[in-house]
């Protein structure tokens, strides 16, 4: 017994001298990064100084001394103290919409409906007789009326063109005459369920159509060809990159975008990571149905398993369906644009086939609407990690922030609704309701996590400008930092004392902040969790996806507007280079 004793002392004792000579001799990668300041985003090693990378993985995280001593690599780049992040996550975006609204009208920002008219017929110049001109990014919000446009506006510059101009929320089209007839709209069509034609004082159409009358229309208008499709993927992906985006959670995908996401990466054109949800019922949901989840498809470029369903509309056309009716339309409670009944039959379903479901919501009678179907499904199947998730939960009656928590559900949220919305949202919803509108610091309290996206192009896609409104509660021009800055010019008020100074000390409702490493955390390790991949990415760790970005500077809540003039210096997705900036 003593003679084994000892023999198996000695193998012992050999194994653990060749562990540390494995540890401690050099191994070959192929790059090390040295001298850098890793903002790791994992809790057992929250930051260090560099990392080494063989071949799509993240084999070792450490100080550079400790790197540089373990490590020998044809590749060395020194870092020269600047920050190195994962590779941010946008945990929801429309990738394919943000490609098109980059080759159509953009209509972001135009002061007025006759500004964007102008936009119109710059592209209707340039545009062969009876082509479709189609347009993003519209507003009403920002121009003097408020009001929502009429086609006569677009008949001036496009008589013969067919013209559809999505809102910036995508919940609203406006439309010119042509469009409409095309269409077969006229003051005989009902009002579709689920969605509104705005119609004039004598009951004939406007040109907007509100939520699902957006159907009304969208049949009607060609679809992108493969190559459009294409382009646009790929317009989207460089502006991404040069963003730090590695990864995107595309939310609303059909056959033909699925197509075009394996063609492009077959031939190695499509670098960054795609996190897919069917969108809504239809002939790819039944699809999928039969085959059931895509994961990891082309060196986990491309991973299919969720579904997108819709609860709602939006604020900003008051479609977001409210309990109470709106407190600048007191006729109007918004839409439920899918019904109850239906939604939980989706989910039902959805969760049988080992899918994971996204819903739309944004007021707070949708928002609840959608917990009580979570919590039935939840219930009927006993399972322990359906991941279930909340996109936007913009709105929530304080009954319900507990909720996410309990029923382990993920509220996804973006952080520059919040900046955007702020000029009119307490217009929309008054003094008491607005307290539950954005409210991340009191989700968070709960113990929930958010992943963070930014809905483009909704928004802009720079992640940056989500993280300095997460921490900020400020918009770009740094307003507001107090109650002066509060002006009636500034917010659309239905009515003056309408706001609480108190809650503007240093930002809009600004006790419902994030922090730094919160929000981080939530275009990295969040994000990732919320499309379960955070085995994957999410944190620069051993055994990881090597996919991180270089910035150009430092920043840290101390000094917050950094962020606005941050840059990408370059972007790493699987260990190749994939964007430097010039």
């Amino acid at each position: 017994m003593k003679q084994r004793n000892r023999i198996l002392l000695i193998v012992l004792s050999l194994a653990l001298v060749g562990a540390a000579l494995w540890w401690w001799l050099p191994r070959d990668a192929d790059a090390i990064y040295l001298n850098g300041r890793l903002l790791t985003m994992d809790d057992d090693q929250p930051e260090a100084e560099a990392l080494a990378v063989v071949g799509d993985r993240i084999v070792a995280v450490g100080s550079t001394s400790e790197i540089r001593h373990r490590f020998t690599a044809p590749v060395e780049i020194d870092l020269k103290g600047k920050t190195m992040l994962p590779g941010l996550i946008d945990a929801h975006a429309h990738f394919v919409s943000l490609g098109i609204a980059r080759m159509t009208v953009d209509l972001v920002g135009a002061p007025s409906a006759e500004a964007a008219a102008e936009r119109v017929a710059e592209r209707v110049k340039r545009s062969t007789p009876g082509q479709w001109i189609r347009g993003r990014g519209w507003n009403q919000n920002l121009w003097s009326t408020k009001a929502f446009p009429h086609h006569r506006v677009l008949d001036k510059v496009a008589l013969d063109h067919p013209v559809v101009l999505s809102r910036i929320d995508g919940h609203a089209l406006w439309v010119n005459k042509k469009a409409l007839e095309i269409a077969g709209i006229t003051r005989a069509t009902p009002d579709p369920e689920g969605g509104k034609i705005i119609r004039d004082a004598h009951g004939e159409p406007t040109g907007v159509l509100v939520d699902n009358a957006e159907l009304l229309v969208a049949p009607h208008v060609p679809p992108p060809s493969d190559a459009e499709l294409e382009e646009a993927m790929l317009t989207a992906q460089q502006e991404c990159l040069s963003l730090g985006l590695t990864g995107v959670h595309d939310m609303g995908v059909d056959s033909t975008d699925l197509a075009a996401y394996r063609r492009l990466i077959e031939d190695d054109r499509l670098k960054m990571r795609i996190y897919a949800a069917v969108g809504g019922p239809g002939p790819t949901w039944e699809r999928f149905k039969k085959e059931g989840p895509m994961i990891g498809f082309g060196d986990h470029r491309l991973t299919v398993r969720a579904l997108k369903l819709y609860a709602d509309g939006a604020l900003g056309s008051r479609g977001a369906a409210l309990i109470e009716p709106y407190s600048d339309d007191p006729t109007n409670r918004g839409l439920t644009v899918t019904g109850e009944q239906e939604l939980a039959m989706s989910v039902s379903e959805a969760l049988q086939h080992g899918f994971q479901v996204c819903t739309h919501a944004i007021g707070d009678r949708a928002n609840a609407i959608v917990l009580d179907v979570y919590e039935r499904a939840i219930e009927a199947t006993k399972a322990h990690d359906h991941r279930l998730r909340v996109e936007h939960a913009q709105i929530l009656h304080p009954d319900d922030i507990g909720r996410f928590a309990r029923l382990k559900v993920l509220p996804s949220m973006q952080p520059t609704h919040c900046t955007s919305d702020m000029y009119w949202a307490e217009s929309r919803l008054g003094p008491e309701r607005i307290k539950g509108a954005y409210a991340w610091r009191s989700l968070l309290s709960t113990g929930v996590i958010i992943p963070c996206g930014s809905d483009f192009p909704v928004e802009q896609p720079n992640p940056l400008l989500g993280v300095y409104a997460a921490v900020t509660r400020r918009d770009a021009d740094g307003k507001p930092r107090s109650a002066a800055d509060l002006t009636r010019e500034l917010f659309d008020l239905s009515s003056a004392g309408i706001v609480d100074p108190a809650a503007f000390d240093g930002g809009w409702y600004a006790n419902e902040r994030m922090t730094l490493l919160e929000v981080l955390k939530g275009y990295t390790t969040w994000a990732a969790t919320a499309g379960f991949e955070e085995a994957l990415k999410g944190s620069l760790t051993s055994g990881k996806l090597a996919d991180f970005i270089v910035l150009s500077d430092a920043f840290d809540e101390q000094a917050p507007e950094r962020i606005l003039t941050t840059t990408v210096e370059a972007t790493y997705i699987g260990g190749r280079k994939v964007y430097a900036r010039p």
